[in-house]
């Protein structure tokens, strides 16, 4: 079967490799049917983040069919699914807690398409095939009518934006959210729409990016320039704050914006080797910070329920839709989401 390979920035190749097989009753087969660029799959692709040599299969978002499965794998050939970023069995101790990013069947951080994080390739969603072992948890049913494009970036992004703001509203309905967008481009669009979806009292999205501010108005929430470099101050406290920046300013700008008991989330990896992080304000104020990978598997479920009901709309972040033959060439151009469609599921 086909597989594209990550092998140096720039350069991605389709390779021919062997098909995978069931190796258990717990196994499927998935056919992808639509699969996402993830923010960080940019950033790999260009060279911007260098920790990611190659080669390596690729791809990681996907939304697919099975093909095949085993008796006790709990789908059946013809299911529509999606197909969590990260490998778990959903029977060990982390993950009966919910932390699938640890599962003790697999080495820390196991995933499809980013190979370095684990130390072992698990294959990648820019394949014919993808293997699924504990489908009977890993897997979870599309509904009837929501489009595999529109849902394609829940494995990952759309996981990792809901995770800052969909809890945590859970918590504090009606509370006041704050996005900072930038690094995680997508990431930080999908918590601004989770935050208008799930009925937030107010929703304000911050970035220097004016198409990224336009979508995240396309999806109901109020859109500024952040303008750190210009002095800006906070204007208001917020309940709820959600960091997609990426860098130590932005990073600042949320812990001052953060309410006194506020939750503040940073999705955006930190690339430097040291982070200045005000703590003696979040001391005082009493701030929740969370930062690390989104644990998928039990997160995005939700999200997909709030995209089914017509409330949440993640098309409004993608801007380019293509075809798996383009995805080789088109894995560096620029934009928040790049979704590549199997030619087979047209």
């Amino acid at each position: 079967m086909r597989q594209l390979t990550f092998i140096e920035p720039g350069r991605l190749d389709w390779w021919d490799v062997p098909a995978p097989r069931l190796a258990a009753d717990t196994d499927a087969i998935v056919r992808p049917l639509a699969v996402a660029r993830c923010d960080l799959d940019l950033y790999i692709a260009t060279g911007f983040i260098k920790s990611y040599p190659g080669p390596f299969a690729f791809g990681h978002e996907t939304v697919g069919e099975v093909v095949e499965a085993g008796d006790a794998a709990g789908v059946a050939p013809g299911d529509r699914v999606v197909v969590p970023f990260q490998l778990s069995c959903g029977r060990c101790a982390p993950c009966r807690r919910g932390w699938t990013n640890a599962c003790e069947a697999y080495p820390f951080a196991a995933a499809y398409g980013l190979a370095p994080t684990s130390g072992r390739d698990f294959g990648g969603a820019l394949s014919d095939l993808i293997y699924v072992p504990f489908a009977d948890h890993m897997l979870v049913p599309l509904p009837a009518g929501v489009d595999p494009v529109v849902a394609a970036s829940l494995s990952d992004n759309i996981a990792d934006g809901w995770r800052a703001v969909g809890p945590q509203l859970a918590d504090r309905p009606g509370a006041t959210v704050l996005v900072i967008g930038g690094l995680a481009q997508s990431v930080g669009l999908y918590a601004a729409g989770a935050a208008v979806a799930l009925g937030a009292g107010r929703v304000l999205y911050l970035d220097d990016d004016a198409d990224r501010r336009a979508r995240a108005r396309a999806m109901g929430a109020e859109a500024e320039p952040l303008a750190l470099a210009q002095g800006r101050q906070p204007d208001q406290p917020f309940e709820i704050v959600a960091e997609a920046a990426g860098t130590e300013a932005a990073l600042g700008f949320a812990i001052r914006s953060c309410a006194p008991n506020g939750v503040l989330t940073s999705m955006a990896i930190h690339l430097g080797a040291l982070t200045a992080v005000p703590l003696t304000r979040a001391y005082y104020k009493g701030i929740t910070f969370h930062t690390g990978r989104v644990q998928s598997r039990p997160i995005f479920p939700h999200a997909l329920d709030c995209i089914a009901c017509g409330r949440f709309h993640p098309q409004e972040v993608t801007h380019r839709v293509a075809t798996f033959a383009e995805a080789a060439d088109l894995m560096t151009d620029p934009g928040p989401k790049l979704i590549f469609r199997c030619e087979a599921a047209d």
